[in-house]
């Protein structure tokens, strides 16, 4: 069987090269007689891959010194708690709502305060980025969130919200690492990996140190305090060392691919590919507004539930696998993230315009 292109939307395609190195060193990491799966995570050997994996993604994102880097795990979902809980100093949030992740964050945060929704595009099924320029930031406001890009309805942030002084707080789950950013306009950066990075089970957290304090919210358990993680270097329990370790191996790759201004590039390239055969196609269509449309997911329909479920059962028999969409969207959604090869893109294009011939 050779390998498909996935286009799943996490967990998602990882880069072959580090697949294939993963799995040479899968009996013994380098001398050690052991699988990192094995490895005490107190070892000599894995503090220099926790290390080597920090200090080669502070070195891709330019991250400065007074921000923390934190491996952890409860995936991006136990932020939603995480966040409000540490932040929370008059308990107030500001929350845009793009899409599903959002909201639940926005959802999650009233269990500990007052999570205002200040912006929202709810209203067109969350196709588009609303207009953040001039938003009714609350005077006490802790934070204002967003989530960056959205997975389900393929729609990003091009330009961040004017925040009014606030500090930003955005999950980058879907973009992470997919093109340089600006770390210092945030406080809070955080991803699950299991779509851009690594395989799932581990989330990375880049905070700004005034943020990691003691002032935490009563009844904060231990393990959700950003301080415990911080002063323990991510080691105050077990972490997901294998997880750790991939991140580390697909950062390395990404260095050799030439950083993220590269990897922007040819992401760049790839989009382009598939939009601009939408934006042509008498039968495909793609369901968002083009100035939001996201680098990462791109979700689009024929208009026609059963050819939908044609398109994607055909495709899969094509070896182009997981182009099913969220079930609240329907149609089609095409993951192209990093470790997506530009040819899969094509072979995906290829396949809908044959696809069109056949049905229009």
């Amino acid at each position: 069987m050779s390998r498909v292109y996935n286009f799943s939307a996490g967990p998602a395609v990882l880069p072959e090269e580090v697949l294939k190195e993963a799995a040479a060193e899968m009996l013994d990491y380098q001398g050690t007689g052991m699988s990192v799966m094995e490895m005490s995570h107190r070892s000599k050997a894995f503090q220099g891959i926790i290390d080597e994996a920090e200090k080669d993604l502070r070195e891709l994102m330019n991250i400065p010194d007074n921000y923390k880097v934190l491996f952890l795990q409860g995936g991006a979902s136990q932020q939603f708690a995480m966040i409000p809980m540490n932040l929370f100093k008059n308990k107030v949030g500001d929350y845009i709502i793009t899409g599903q992740w959002a909201k639940k964050a926005w959802q999650e945060a009233k269990l500990y305060g007052t999570a205002n929704a200040v912006a929202s595009s709810a209203d067109k099924t969350f196709s588009y980025i609303p207009d953040c320029s001039d938003l009714p930031i609350d005077d006490n406001a802790d934070y204002v969130y967003i989530c960056q890009n959205n997975t389900i309805y393929g729609t990003v942030f091009h330009e961040l919200p004017n925040t009014k002084g606030k500090t930003l707080v955005a999950d980058v789950s879907s973009c992470f690492l997919s093109e340089p950013i600006d770390v210092t306009k945030y406080g809070v950066i955080y991803g699950g990996v299991q779509k851009n990075v690594g395989p799932a089970g581990v989330v990375i957290v880049i905070i700004r140190e005034d943020l990691v304090t003691e002032d935490v919210l009563d009844g904060t358990p231990t393990m959700l305090k950003y301080k415990t993680h911080v002063d323990a270097g991510s080691l105050y329990n077990t972490p997901p060392c294998y997880g750790i370790y991939m991140c580390g191996k697909v950062f390395k790759w990404l260095k050799a691919k030439g950083g993220l201004a590269a990897m922007k590039e040819l992401n760049e390239k790839k989009a382009k590919i598939l939009y601009d055969f939408l934006d042509s196609s008498k039968l495909f269509k793609g369901t968002v507004e083009k100035k939001d449309r996201s680098l990462m997911n791109v979700p689009f329909v024929t208009g026609d539930e059963e050819l939908d479920a044609l398109f994607v059962k055909e495709a899969k028999a094509a070896g182009l696998e997981n182009l099913k969409g969220h079930r609240t969207v329907g149609g089609m959604r095409a993951s192209i993230y990093n470790a997506m090869p530009i040819e899969g893109v094509e072979k995906l294009v290829a396949f809908m315009k044959n696809f069109e011939e056949k049905h229009s």
